[in-house]
């Protein structure tokens, strides 16, 4: 299936008041599958997944991948008053729907992960990519506990979403820099990320609220998780390095971990082929 942007977009108001963009695809009386962006300027459901939707689409699902609040065409919001998974929950509170699969990358992993732990009868599957768990105890095998070295270009692009930094930006979050950190691409990101200021300055002044995660997966909640669970990560992550997810792979019960040579941290960007014919199979078949 041929999914083009301006086909696949919706909006929708949330019970919250907030009004949010996200994309569609595939027969809603199918299972659903969302799709859940990561952080960074410019990200929104179309950026990290538009060679995704239409494909799971094509394999009998249906498809959504919102802009989460504060990112992409969604509404503007301070980062204090972010609870990721409130808006979740509104989401799908919002289209009438009970339960879905949730695919996450980087902070929409976390997002993900939370979500399990707390609402464990509205999720099917639980797919991470990249995954998020904030500054603690999974870093158990490197030494120091500042901000990673992808972050801190992450944070240097959302301060100056300037070509030159954007370009920067798509280089550390990929192995495969010729092939990704196109001109085409890093302009197109950084005139999306120039195109809602206000998404930039939130992010910002957030910082000292913990952007973009104010609130944190409770660890303890994490051996919990009952769902199939397939953890996806880049060997080569300069983001989130891929010990998160060995954490996660020894404290959910039902995991499985892919790891990945040769990918950075957009897996399901790098490898689009392989992410999707895995993902696909997993919740197929778990």
């Amino acid at each position: 299936m041929t999914v083009t942007k301006e086909a696949a977009t919706r909006h929708l108001t949330l019970p919250s008041g907030t009004a949010a963009c996200y994309y569609e695809a595939g027969d809603p009386a199918d299972a659903t599958v969302v799709l859940l962006h990561g952080s960074g300027p410019g990200a929104t459901g179309w950026s990290n997944f538009s060679g995704n939707i239409g494909v799971i689409a094509d394999a009998g699902f249906h498809v959504l991948a919102p802009d989460m609040p504060g990112w992409g065409d969604s509404d503007a919001v301070a980062t204090a008053d972010m609870d990721h998974d409130a808006d979740l929950v509104g989401f799908l509170d919002a289209l009438g729907i009970e339960k879905a699969a949730l695919v996450g990358n980087s902070m929409g992993a976390h997002t993900a992960i939370r979500f399990a732990t707390l609402h464990p009868e509205r999720i099917t599957h639980l797919v991470t990519m990249g995954a998020s768990l904030g500054r603690g105890p999974a870093s158990l095998f490197s030494a120091g506990d500042g901000p990673s070295e992808g972050l801190k270009v992450l944070v240097k692009a959302y301060k100056d979403a300037n070509p030159e930094n954007m370009k920067a930006l798509v280089e550390i979050m990929t192995y495969d820099k010729e092939r990704f950190a196109t001109p085409e691409l890093t302009a197109a990101r950084s005139e999306a990320a120039l195109a809602r200021p206000d998404h930039l300055q939130n992010y910002v002044e957030g910082l000292a609220h913990g952007a973009p995660i104010p609130i944190k997966v409770d660890r303890g909640l994490i051996p919990n998780i009952a769902v199939p669970t397939l953890l996806i990560h880049g060997k080569d992550d300069r983001v989130l390095h891929y010990e998160v997810s060995l954490w996660l792979c020894a404290n959910i019960p039902n995991a499985r971990l892919l790891l990945l040579n040769h990918c950075g941290h957009w897996a399901m960007i790098e490898h689009a082929d392989e992410f999707n014919r895995v993902v696909v199979d997993f919740l197929r078949h778990s």
